[in-house]
């Protein structure tokens, strides 16, 4: 009995200060981009933690809606090398490989654009309102909101077309949510990147788990065949999903089981490994047989879908739909922590803390 105390003691020990070094990493990385700043740079990407934006996400492209912050565009070469080295210090090696493929997407989203108007296959009104919508990889902002060298609570965002990552800390608590990342096209068409998928499993886990399920299963998880838009949680959509729907854990055999597992993983396992264990731990502890599969759309890969995933501690959107009369070939996704979005939790139990104290 006293061995396993000093073993969990231990366990608790560890984990605690792996926590620390995770955090102390982040701020470090993100002090030491702050410290490159010029001036007017620090002015433009510096903001106060209550600022609303911080509160707010788009995933529309910057020539529809303008963003916080300082871009990747009016960076130096060594500022976008630490931009990088804070990416990859708060997401895991599969987060942060996605995050910069779909920033780079964008620069082929252009090339396949201009491609197309070479080849006549799209006229000049169409191509100029393209080109006016200003995608590029130059164009994904980065804001700070508190100064993560002496503030307790503080947070980041990365956001541009497509990509939306939303930090909170509060000492060695992390929120990461909402966090919505997309691809446009879902896959690459043409010339030399024919074919790559940037969110490949988000969609593939989905249709192999529908496709599985038994035409009684399928009736009960399906809730029609026209497609949203949009995530119904979407940016502007001012909705949120509340009432659970499709089919739930408990009516899904062992192996489908183990898909939905797989879903879930492939969105939290973006996360920093230490925060993507604690909320996989939640869902595991709240029970894979008390979250909902829904369905919305047909079967097919290259045709409009729509699933929604929906546990008691999360949620998980995914839509491919490419709109009227074209394939499906445009993904939009995001992952919520229940209760934490923007850090909601995190900071609530801090102020509370902070009042007991008074």
């Amino acid at each position: 009995m006293l061995k396993k105390s000093i073993l969990i003691f231990y366990l608790l020990c560890s984990a605690s200060a792996f926590c620390q070094d995770v955090e102390k990493e982040i701020r470090q990385a993100a002090q030491t981009f702050i410290d490159s700043l010029t001036p007017l740079q620090k002015k433009r990407a510096l903001l106060d933690f209550t600022d609303t934006s911080r509160v707010k996400w788009n995933n529309l492209p910057v020539g529809l809606r303008a963003r916080a912050g300082i871009n990747i565009g009016n960076l130096s070469d060594n500022q976008r090398k630490l931009v990088h080295r804070m990416l990859s210090a708060s997401l895991s090696s599969q987060g942060y490989l996605k995050a910069t493929s779909i920033m780079h997407l964008d620069n082929l989203l252009n090339m396949y654009v201009d491609t197309l108007h070479q080849r006549k296959e799209m006229d000049d009104d169409m191509y100029q309102f393209m080109r006016d919508l200003k995608w590029s990889h130059q164009n994904y902002y980065i804001a700070f909101f508190g100064n993560p060298q002496t503030d307790a609570n503080w947070g980041y965002k990365i956001e541009g077309h497509h990509l939306s990552l939303n930090f909170t800390f509060n000492n060695q608590q992390l929120s990461v949510t909402p966090m919505f990342v997309g691809t446009d096209p879902a896959e690459y068409p043409i010339l030399e990147y024919a074919g790559w998928r940037v969110l490949s499993k988000e969609e593939d886990y989905g249709l192999k788990l529908i496709k599985t399920m038994t035409a009684a299963q399928q009736k009960k998880a399906t809730m029609s065949n026209e497609v949203p838009g949009d995530i119904i949680t979407a940016a502007e959509s001012g909705k949120r999903l509340i009432d659970n729907w499709g089919i739930k854990g408990t009516e899904l055999t062992k192996p489908q089981q183990e898909i939905l597992k797989y879903i879930i993983r492939e969105f939290v396992f973006n996360l920093e490994y230490e925060k993507a264990v604690k909320e996989y731990d939640k869902i595991l502890k709240a029970g894979i047989q008390n979250v909902y599969f829904g369905w919305i759309g047909t079967y097919e890969e290259k045709e409009p879908h729509y699933y929604v995933v929906n546990g008691p501690t999360f949620l998980i959107e995914f839509d491919n739909n490419g709109g009227p009369r074209r394939a499906a070939n445009h993904i939009h996704a995001i992952w919520r922590e229940k209760g934490n979005e923007y850090g909601e939790d995190v900071l609530k139990k801090h102020y509370q803390a902070e009042h007991q104290k008074q």
